[in-house]
């Protein structure tokens, strides 16, 4: 299931002229001077991990080059507040994986095209640490002449990245691009630090210019949706003010009223859903008591915190046979 964060920068960056703001903002300025940019398209599909769909969003870019040759441009958006130490590695993979996909797309060509990749951070505060060369996750002797003949012999490869969580207020409103891009990168930048509050009234004359734009209402709407959805109660407070100020009252409340609704909707799914999984946890222990099964106070936590129905519902039914406590939970050790 696609989460706020994924949701949001696929609306904003799935856009060939918005995802064109974000690329000519980090791309080298030779490339950037040699990509045709009217013939930027956004290519269907992902090749992000299923595990790491929550919090990573992956779009790839089809472009020419003046010359005619062919570009791929490959954005990973990492929704983590962690730095990942592997990301050079997972990057490589779906680099890999793109060109897999390009070359069954056209099978009778003998050269592969450029893809250039890029990873854009948010995190909390911790700006990006991690290796973006691949040669440098490899154990290789000390450096020195032994070491650079080793270095040879390894995968060489590198990503691009915007550290937005290492950007200044000031220099990512300098960017050029559509409102609703420059509106994002601050609101990604600053969704996940205590100062979202304090900055939202800042953005306030940004926010009358993505509302005045082409399809401004719909792009306003996502950038509400966003901050209300990643803000606390008091960033949902200033939001409001903010909103009353740009558009009419009647349009204000309407966006406010549908973001309540729909907070309340799945705070009742999900506090139904957590109230079924704490029932079904506790007929499992209480079927492993009557059969006088042994529950160790650790399998016990595992079982009550388990928020998953069907492996819920699975334990049961092994509970009912069960004469050890491995019969029900043997699968956790695999």
């Amino acid at each position: 299931m696609s989460g706020p964060h994924d949701l949001f920068v696929r609306y904003t960056f799935g856009h060939p002229e918005r995802a064109a703001a974000e690329l000519r903002a980090v791309l080298p300025a030779h490339v950037v001077s040699e990509v045709d940019w009217d013939t930027l398209r956004q290519e269907p599909g992902s090749v992000v991990d299923p595990e790491l769909r929550k919090t990573e969003s992956d779009l790839l870019f089809s472009a020419r080059l003046h010359t005619g040759h062919p570009l791929l441009l490959y954005m990973l958006l990492e929704h983590q507040s962690s730095v990942d130490r592997w990301m050079a590695w997972r990057m490589l993979r779906y680099v890999v994986r793109s060109v897999d996909l390009w070359r069954q797309e056209h099978p009778e060509s003998t050269r592969l095209p450029v893809i250039i990749p890029l990873v854009m951070y948010h995190g909390a505060e911790e700006t990006w640490t991690a290796p973006r060369r691949v040669e440098e996750l490899f154990d290789l002797p000390e450096k020195g002449e032994e070491w650079e003949r080793w270095r040879a012999l390894v995968p060489r490869f590198e990503y691009l990245l915007d550290d937005l969580t290492a950007e200044r207020e000031e220099a990512l409103r300098a960017r050029p691009g559509p409102p609703l891009v420059r509106l994002a990168w601050l609101a990604l930048r600053y969704g996940r630090t205590e100062e979202l509050a304090e900055r939202i009234p800042e953005w306030m004359a940004l926010f009358a210019q993505v509302q005045a734009a082409p399809d401004g209402a719909d792009n306003l709407r996502m950038a509400v949706r966003y901050l209300l959805y990643i803000g606390d109660d008091t960033a949902r407070r200033v939001t409001g003010r903010v909103l009353h100020s740009v558009v009419d009252a009647q349009r204000a409340e309407e966006l406010m009223r549908s973001w309540g609704e729909k907070l309340i909707d799945r705070g009742m799914r999900r506090g139904l859903a957590r109230g079924r999984a704490e029932g079904r946890a506790e007929d499992v222990l209480r079927i492993l008591a009557a059969r006088g099964v042994h529950v160790t106070d650790e399998a016990r936590q595992r079982i009550l915190s388990c928020m998953d129905l069907a492996t819920l519902d699975r334990w049961f039914d092994r509970a009912l046979k069960a004469s050890t406590l491995s019969d029900v939970l043997d699968d956790l050790a695999q």
